[in-house]
């Protein structure tokens, strides 16, 4: 399975992070369809994004689709924010990171609740825009060098977009880090990732 694959080639301390998170979805949702949207895990009920998990190089993350509607009383989740790689769980490190079981399945069977209920998120029309996850490598970079972050802050969401893709479809080590040099380099010039282009 696509996941399994996923999770083998995580860092070590990432693997039972997300073996751990993979069984509590299942263990909630045994109906749970697991494919790999965006380069990384997502859980799809009824044909509707329920939750994903991510691993990064050191961090894991976990998060819910329909987060603002699920009844959260103590507060363990965090809004969805289009500008981290965080998740609705804040960074993961260790299982210890993650709420205690109970809590987790009853926030799945809210999750899958919701997605009976028709519930949706106040986006647009039949569309589930691709969540724009900033790579860790480039997060780290950005607080390195203070104006290529007030650019990089300063772009829309598309820009930031087009900068986290091309770093994250890098096929090797060797080539994201040659793209997180490069773009750092351009944002510290003020450009954005098509440039070259937009005179054209």
């Amino acid at each position: 399975m696509q996941q399994l694959a996923y999770i083998q080639q995580a860092a070590p301390f990432a693997q039972p992070i997300l073996h751990y998170l993979h069984e509590l979805v299942l263990k909630a949702c045994p109906e749970a369809e697991v494919k790999i949207k965006w380069n990384f895990p997502c859980f799809l009920y009824k044909g509707k994004m329920l939750c994903s998990m991510a691993a990064f190089k050191q961090h894991c993350s976990f998060g819910f689709w329909l987060t603002e509607l699920i009844h959260d009383p103590k507060g363990y989740l965090l809004p969805n924010n289009d500008t981290t790689s965080m998740g609705n769980l804040g960074k993961i490190k260790s299982i210890s990171d993650i709420p205690e079981e109970s809590v987790m399945l009853e926030f799945i069977c809210q999750a899958m609740i919701l997605i009976e209920q028709g519930a949706k998120q106040n986006r647009k029309k039949n569309m589930e825009p691709k969540p724009l996850i900033i790579p860790e490598e480039l997060e780290i970079e950005l607080e390195n060098s203070v104006l290529a972050k007030k650019t990089f802050l300063s772009f829309s969401t598309s820009h930031k977009r087009e900068y986290a893709d091309w770093i994250s479809e890098a096929k090797t080590a060797a080539t994201r880090e040659k793209r997180v040099n490069q773009t750092i380099k351009w944002l510290e010039e003020g450009k954005s990732r098509n440039w070259k282009y937009e005179k054209c």
